[in-house]
């Protein structure tokens, strides 16, 4: 999908894909926030879903989602600084979701993330509504969120 402002966002596809999203990360989370590596790479990338988003100057933000048996668990959100307050975030997150809502398996499912503290209500303009109180999760507080899947229209 290629929006107005020239980002395509797409499900990442092959080993290229792959080292743009987890370098990303990387950035954003080891590099920006501290996160202990062996933390931010825990093993379940195979396990996930991943997105790319791609401006005019290359990769500029992912995110990945573990399919669970009753929900979508949306991880590892993280757009470049050069990408932030454009909107993109929020573009990325719809588009996810509305991928995932595609989904034959999306019947019965919510989407959940574990939100930091500082992005609630980031995630409150998406529907997602604080299911939990406040934890520590790498050193950072955070809160679990939820929303309802909703199926694309005419299914």
């Amino acid at each position: 999908m290629t929006l107005d402002n020239d980002w395509t966002l797409r499900r990442a596809q092959g080993e290229d894909d792959m080292t743009a999203c987890v370098a990303i990360r990387h950035q954003v989370f080891v590099r920006e926030q501290c996160v202990d590596e062996a933390l931010e790479r825990d093993g379940r990338d195979g396990d996930c879903i991943h997105y790319l988003a791609l401006g005019a100057d290359g990769p500029v933000g992912t995110g990945r989602v573990m399919p669970l048996e009753d929900r979508y668990k949306i991880q590892r959100v993280a757009v470049l600084p050069r990408a932030r307050g454009t909107g993109l975030g929020a573009a990325l997150m719809r588009f996810m979701m509305a991928d995932l809502a595609n989904e034959a398996e999306a019947a019965g499912r919510t989407f959940f993330l574990s939100s930091q503290v500082h992005a609630l209500p980031f995630y409150e303009k998406l529907g997602f509504s604080v299911c939990s109180g406040v934890y520590m999760d790498a050193g950072i507080p955070h809160r679990d969120m939820q929303a309802p899947v909703i199926p694309p229209a005419g299914a």
